[in-house]
């Protein structure tokens, strides 16, 4: 079993001025905290400046000034402050996205976009890679909850989240500027340096300019102390030892990071203003700072004695334990740990198979050989200090991994005749991505999971709104073009177990899938007030998508590199005719492509019988388009006909209200919601990878939101 270690920081030092800083700032923030957290927080979710407690959409939003002061760094962080959203992803959290509602991205594939839709200025990031960035110079967060179709640019059936930077400003010159350094509290003696600045301001009448940049170095702070305990093909008196190549063992969890932004405004007239932003991160992050840790088996019976009549009943848990317990099992009946051993019984058939102690029955049964000791993996491996921050692991190295964006973005707003507001915004992003994690976490040389990506995005959207004394109306096109190629595999390095002489040696299955994307969109929402408390919603948005696909298993045999991909030669098995190169036969790569007219939908009614409460209720259809599978060869066959995957519909019925007090110093913000989804898009593992099947679900829930 498996933990994902997050930074841990204690902070030690501080040069002075950067300290004098911080603790005015912090002062200044904590004053905002008390007076200015129910200050208007003013949001664009309907694309114009709204009172977030005049919006009816359950939206959680944070100004920049209270993200410092709750200490958030990171794009995900904020979900730790908003009811309903919750981080998931992969790779040791090197890779993470967002989870609303319970709804999540399901496939690791890069090339599937996640069904919570994440923008930067209104630039969709499709890629899950790009969703992961440091909060540089942001002026505002929006998490809205729920489909998003009639409004924003991509749909979405779980939501979005979108980040709005600080804009330069005609009237006044600002900036800031930020050095911390710290120190992990782990025996790593890990040090972490971080510079963030920002300045910008007029160039002249018509002209403003900002400028951010971000720099950010982290030592490993997960101290490995391979080659404790090391296992590979020299155990066995393999050529060349245990470890996978030079530099093995690195400490773990750290990383260097550069971002930058630059950003131009110009008023070319007083109904003409043009927004141009420059965007630039590179990372160079070492294996996934990923560790093991010891687990137990908890069965609902009474210690093992079958000539007693006494078993251990069924599997019912399992559970952290502490690195000296003993025991291969806990005997809990009742559910109360009773202090005995009920022994391995991983056939699940009421005797335990325990080759340890004499007369019992399942005596020598090879399934005790996964569990040569207590708490311990396959190869008796067990994590001394359980959880802390001391680890062994074998494939560990210092910068093997690397992730790079790109992305430029122009804003054009045109204010034409009666008060109609035409706003033009195109944005494009490059994204690069190679990442390592250990499969097992471990000194042990087995096989390593990569996942690289190389793709562009572009979208190009255009709309218009305008309002009269009782309608407010948003009408667009929106156009999205995504390329993007993957490489998602194990690599089975030099020394590891893994490796095949038929091969050549050491070799990786890999998995190499193309997905090109072209979605064309109409969209619009009319909001209506037929009296002064009662408003109506309603919008619509009409799809296109289409989709082309490339698809093919290989091995790559005989790879000398263990930090690099794509080595030696290529030999496609699949996943057409897989596996037929070992019966003479030959397998080819899968190709197909999609074509899909959609429509997402929203109907709402809102009632304000005073001025601090809103209350509403609606009815949202979400739509996201099918894809297509890049399932790993070496689980369960997948037949071709299970490759592409259909379309989810998500039918969502939502009730809430928002209430702010007299006084102006409390707010509560309640919702309640049903989804009722028709093939929703679930990751089913088989065997070492997975598949997204569809299937019908539901989902509903209650959130409350209290500041005071």
């Amino acid at each position: 079993m498996v933990l994902l270690r997050g930074k841990f920081m204690k902070r030690i030092h501080r040069m002075v001025a950067a300290c004098m800083a911080t603790v005015m700032a912090f002062a200044i923030a904590q004053s905002a905290i008390a007076q200015g957290v129910l200050e208007e927080i003013v949001v664009t979710a309907q694309k114009r400046e709204q009172n977030i407690q005049d919006v009816g959409i359950a939206i959680t939003a944070f100004t920049g000034d209270q993200m410092r002061t709750l200490g958030v760094e990171d794009s995900f962080d904020i979900a730790r402050y908003s009811p309903g959203v919750h981080i998931s992803g992969n790779l040791a959290g090197q890779n993470t996205q967002f989870t609303i509602r319970g709804v999540t991205q399901n496939d690791f594939n890069d090339i599937i976009e996640a069904p919570t839709a994440v923008y930067l200025d209104e630039g969709y990031i499709p890629i899950a890679q790009g969703q992961t960035f440091a909060l540089l110079d942001i002026e505002r967060v929006e998490i809205l909850k729920g489909p998003q179709g009639t409004l924003f640019g991509r749909n979405a059936t779980g939501g979005a989240v979108q980040y709005i930077s600080r804009k330069p400003s005609l009237d006044e010159s600002s900036g800031y500027a930020d050095l911390t350094f710290g120190q992990f509290d782990s025996n790593a003696d890990a040090n972490s340096t971080k510079i963030e600045a920002a300045f910008g301001g007029p160039l002249s009448n018509r002209t403003a300019a900002r400028v951010a940049v971000l720099y950010n170095d982290v030592d490993g702070y997960l101290n490995n102390l391979y080659p404790l305990d090391e296992f590979g093909a020299g155990t066995f008196g393999g050529p060349g030892g245990n470890s996978p190549g030079a530099g093995a063992g690195a400490d773990m969890g750290g990383g260097e990071t550069f971002a930058a932004r630059a950003s131009l405004l110009f008023e070319a007239n007083d109904d003409v203003t043009f927004a141009v932003s420059f965007n630039v991160a590179s990372s160079d992050v070492p294996t996934g700072p990923y560790q093991s840790k010891p687990t137990i088996a908890v069965y609902d019976g009474t210690g093992p004695d079958p000539a007693a009549g006494q078993f251990p009943g069924e599997l019912v848990n399992v559970i952290d334990i502490d690195p000296s317990d003993a025991r291969y099992s806990v005997c809990a009946p009742g559910g109360v740990d009773d202090g005995t051993d009920c022994g391995a019984d991983q056939n699940v058939d009421g005797v335990p198979d325990d080759f340890v102690t004499p007369g019992i029955a399942d005596a020598g049964r090879f399934n005790n050989m996964f569990q040569p000791a207590p708490g311990a993996d396959f190869f008796g491996y067990i994590d001394a200090d359980g959880e802390d921050f001391d680890t062994s692991g074998d494939f560990a190295f210092e910068d093997n991994g690397s992730t790079d964006t790109f992305g430029i973005n122009v804003r054009v707003e045109w204010e034409l005749a009666n008060g109609v507001l035409l706003t033009s915004i195109t944005d494009f992003k490059d994204y690069e991505k190679l990442l390592f994690i250990d499969v097992d976490a471990a000194p042990v040389n087995q096989a390593v999971n990569y996942a690289g990506v190389d793709a562009t995005s572009f979208t190009q959207e255009i709309r218009l709104n305008g309002e009269t004394d009782r309608t407010r109306w948003v009408a667009g096109f929106y156009y999205l073009n995504i390329d993007a190629d993957s490489d998602n595999g194990l690599k089975f390095p030099p020394n590891s177990l893994g490796m095949d002489t038929n091969l050549g040696g050491p070799f990786d299955l890999g998995v190499d899938a193309r997905l090109q994307t072209d979605s064309y969109s109409l969209f619009g929402q009319l909001e209506y007030d037929f009296s002064d408390q009662w408003t109506l919603v309603a919008g619509l948005r009409l799809i296109q998508e289409e989709k082309e696909y490339d698809f093919v298993q290989s091995f790559y045999t005989a790879p000398t590199n263990a930090r690099e991909i794509h080595q030696g030669t290529q030999l496609i098995i699949g996943p057409i005719n897989p596996f037929a190169i070992f019966s003479g036969g030959t397998s080819f790569p899968f190709t197909d492509d999609t074509s899909d007219s959609l429509w997402a939908g929203k109907l709402q009614l809102e009632y304000r019988p005073s001025d601090n409460l809103l209350w509403y209720f609606g009815i949202n259809r979400g739509v996201k388009a099918g894809s297509f599978n890049a399932q790993l060869a070496g689980g369960l066959p997948v037949p071709t006909s299970a490759i592409p995957y259909k379309d989810e519909t998500l039918l969502s019925y939502e009730g809430g209200f928002k209430w702010t007090s007299e006084s102006g110093t409390t707010r509560v913000n309640g919702t309640a919601f049903y989804y009722d989804y028709q093939d929703y898009q679930g990751f089913l593992f088989t065997g070492v990878s997975g598949v997204v099947v569809n299937n019908d679900a539901d989902n509903q829930g209650l959130e409350l939101e209290i500041i005071s």
